[in-house]
């Protein structure tokens, strides 16, 4: 070969040599400009993220307060239990895992089973109390184990008053996520922000030859004071709940208690309701075993409707005919209009023809003459339809309008239902209908806010439960201030419709609902289920809502009531509202009222009626506790042959009637002496009063019996039949049959 070519042959290796260096040096540079410059940040982001490890830690989530400060529902300590399988060797796996099982309840197979995960994080049980993690701690201490086993702090949502207020309060999830009622609503301001644990761990999830661990700890949700007050809400449930029991209602019940003025809901409750410690189980034995006694899918479907039953809030996600309640809102209208007067004259045989249609009132032999105060006191269906036609589609539908029932309230908790309505382009027989309170559906918060206007010089006011959201230290973070929306009628109005209102609940059909002292301004409302009637093609029986709606007291109202019992059994042969859901009015109005700091004023009448206090008369001799009881108008009785007082019954400070009978025991053999409880329902206040000085007991009457001429008792305090001490009260509720509206 030529020495030229040779020559040429090295230069080209060497061009390509160098060419090749080039290259290569070249996709180094570009490869290193890539990795360091363009994706320098997100590949050092990847890195940190490959050995830094980060654990939430959950917020504490913020306490409900009633308006006095009470707990109704807080989050309390508990602990997540983690197993750390990377730090888990052969030599203590079986002691770790066999400790865990037995603390925990668990299977020590599956705990073997992920002790031995890839992993240095494993939860194995969350929501564990502080006792539990106790016994953990002591495991560890006692078998000398550092890392493997880990406690994580976090909270668990209790509710001290058990199924108390859980309607409106609701209930959280697994994750403490508010699912139903204030806790749902107000969930982002509850739950606060949740920390972190950030550790440098290696590969297999162990720490790194350095020590690095950063907490930030979390912030705690804001706390509410809510409008709610505990002794309010205590008597409501506890009357709501005897007013179911006495009714039989089939369908659950609801009342809510509301400051006129503010808008404040001061008590809310649904019978049946449920316990939001234990939400998913059903409360209710018959629903359970119904539910119960079904398989697969069918089962599945029904426990799941059970559930969303017993969490519906009836006072605001159901709708109802108001019914005769509805007649306090129509009256204003007629007022505020010019269109009546207390003395309008009306009459009503009975009926009232509308169109094509006759309309009954609920006195088949009508009330003949009456004037429009004397109607509003009867109920009578007549008078309103009459009423409404003076009105007008228009004009009532302006009023209907204006009082809020097209709309929702806006109360703050979730669920609200859209009321049901015709328009002002209604027919002559729906405006009839409507009048008095029948063919439209409204909730109960839409109801007892437009009583609210009509008791408080007619202003519009923004129903709402959540008075402040306060911070951990009690520092004030908002306050909801009283919101009017509108005045609907005048004062002058309010005053006039109340003033009837309060004959309607001394002599009318709202009697039942009488307190003494107070000035009961009330209505009574017996509405038909007339839709599900005619879906089922008028066939089988009719079902009703018995309702009572008032304020009290009448000439300066502070505090407005609705119950409502839906579905109620027949008693004696009815079901209207004035025999079944005025004792619960009363019976709850009558507590709450001087608990407010409302002060009685009693007539001459109700001050004769009026129970005394039974003196203290033990260690007295017979005669001095005589002269005693004497002074107080009572009636001493004397049993054994000692001469001082050991004990007496009733007891000091007890209420008692005037003229009533306290009776004395003068030795031990005298004090063991019993008398039977007699028969005290279905009877007249002469016959009761009778019947118990017969059996050598007392009685103290409530409802209706110190203003109604036709009251009949139909509770008793203390069964028939029951051994008791003589002298011993026991209260019967009377019931007027003729107020049937």
């Amino acid at each position: 070969m030529a020495k030229g070519t040779t020559i040429r042959m090295w230069h080209r290796t060497i061009f390509m040599l160098i060419v090749m260096i080039v290259i290569g040096f070249g996709a180094v540079a570009v490869s290193l400009f890539r990795l360091q410059i363009v994706q320098g940040e997100e590949l050092q982001t990847r890195a940190v993220d490959q050995y830094l490890k980060d654990t939430s830690i959950n917020a504490k989530r913020g306490t409900i307060y009633d308006c006095n400060m009470k707990v109704l529902a807080e989050s309390a300590n508990v602990w997540k239990v983690v197993l750390e399988p990377a730090y888990i060797t052969d030599k203590n796996r079986d002691l770790i895992c066999t400790g865990l099982a037995e603390i925990l309840d668990l299977d020590k197979n599956e705990l073997l089973e992920r002790s031995q995960k890839k992993t240095y994080y494993d939860v194995v049980k969350g929501k564990v109390e502080t006792e539990i993690k106790d016994e953990i701690v002591k495991f560890k201490k006692d078998n000398q184990i550092g890392n493997g086993i880990r406690l994580i702090e976090d909270y668990k949502r209790y509710y001290p008053y058990g199924k108390f207020a859980s309607s409106v309060l609701g209930f959280t999830g697994s994750d403490s996520q508010g699912l139903a009622g204030i806790e749902a609503q107000y969930d982002a301001t509850l739950t606060g922000v949740s920390g972190r644990l950030v550790t440098a761990k290696n590969a297999l999830g162990t720490d790194m030859s350095f020590d690095y661990e950063q907490r930030v700890e979390p912030q705690n949700g804001y706390s509410l004071v809510l409008t709610l007050d505990e002794v309010v809400q205590h008597f409501l449930e506890k009357y709501l709940e005897e007013g179911v029991v006495n009714s039989g209602a089939r369908n659950r019940a609801c009342g809510i208690v509301m400051n006129v003025k503010t808008g404040a809901i001061l008590g809310m409750a649904v019978k049946g309701d449920f316990d939001p410690n234990d939400p998913f189980t059903l409360a209710d034995p018959t629903e359970k075993a119904a539910v119960d006694a079904l398989q697969g899918e069918e089962r599945k479907k029904a426990l799941n409707e059970a559930r969303q039953k017993q969490w519906r809030n009836k006072c605001v996600s159901d709708t109802y005919y108001p019914g005769s309640v509805f007649k306090m809102v129509t009256s204003s209208m007629g007022f505020e209009e010019g269109v009546i007067n207390e003395n309008s004259p009306f009459s009503c045989p009975g009926y009232y023809i509308v169109a094509d249609r006759r309309i009954s009132c609920w006195k088949t032999a009508g009330h003949g003459g009456e004037t429009f105060s004397q109607g509003l006191c009867n109920s009578c269906n007549p008078v309103f339809i009459q009423v409404g036609e003076r009105l007008g589609p228009k004009t009532f539908f302006k009023y209907f309008e204006a009082f809020g029932f097209t709309q929702k309230t806006g109360i703050d908790l979730p669920g609200e239902s859209r009321s049901i309505y015709y328009d002002e382009n209604m027919g002559p027989v729906e405006l009839a209908t409507e009048s008095f309170g029948q063919n439209f559906s409204i909730t109960p918060i839409q109801m007892i806010t437009g009583a609210a206007a009509v008791a408080n010089g007619g202003y519009l006011v923004q129903p709402h439960v959540v008075a402040q959201v306060i911070d951990d230290d009690g520092n004030i973070i908002r306050t909801t201030d009283t919101t009017v929306k509108r005045q609907v009628i005048s004062n002058d109005t309010s005053q006039r419709v109340s003033a009837i209102l309060q004959q309607t609940a001394t002599t009318g059909t709202a009697k039942n609902g009488y307190i003494a002292g107070y000035r009961v301004a009330g209505k009574t409302g017996t509405s038909e289920k007339i839709a599900e009637w005619i879906a089922q093609g008028k066939q089988g029986e009719k079902k009703y809502i018995a309702s009572y709606c008032g304020y009290a007291p009448a000439d300066d109202p502070q505090v407005a009531m609705l119950v409502f019992f839906d579905e109620p059994l027949r008693q004696n042969g009815q079901v209207f509202g004035s025999a079944i859901a005025g004792p619960p009015f009363a019976k709850t109005m009558s507590e709450i009222l001087p608990y407010l700091g409302i002060e009685a004023k009693y007539t001459e009448e109700e001050l004769a009626k009026l129970d005394t206090t039974t003196p203290d008369v033990r260690g007295k001799s017979v005669q001095e506790a005589q002269n005693t009881i004497q002074t107080a108008e009572l009636e001493a009785k004397v049993y054994g042959n000692g001469a001082t007082v050991v004990s007496q019954v009733p007891e000091p400070g007890k209420s008692i009637p005037k003229n009533g009978q306290m009776v004395l025991f003068t030795d031990e053999e005298s004090a063991s002496k019993t008398v039977k409880v007699p028969k005290l329902t279905g009877l007249t206040l002469s016959q009761a009063n009778a019947a118990a000085t017969n059996a050598g007991i007392n009685i103290s009457i409530s409802g209706a019996a110190l203003t109604g001429k036709n009251a009949v008792s139909n509770l008793q305090s203390i069964p028939e039949g029951s051994d008791v001490p003589p002298g011993t009260i026991v209260t019967v509720d009377f019931v007027e049959l003729d107020s049937v509206e």
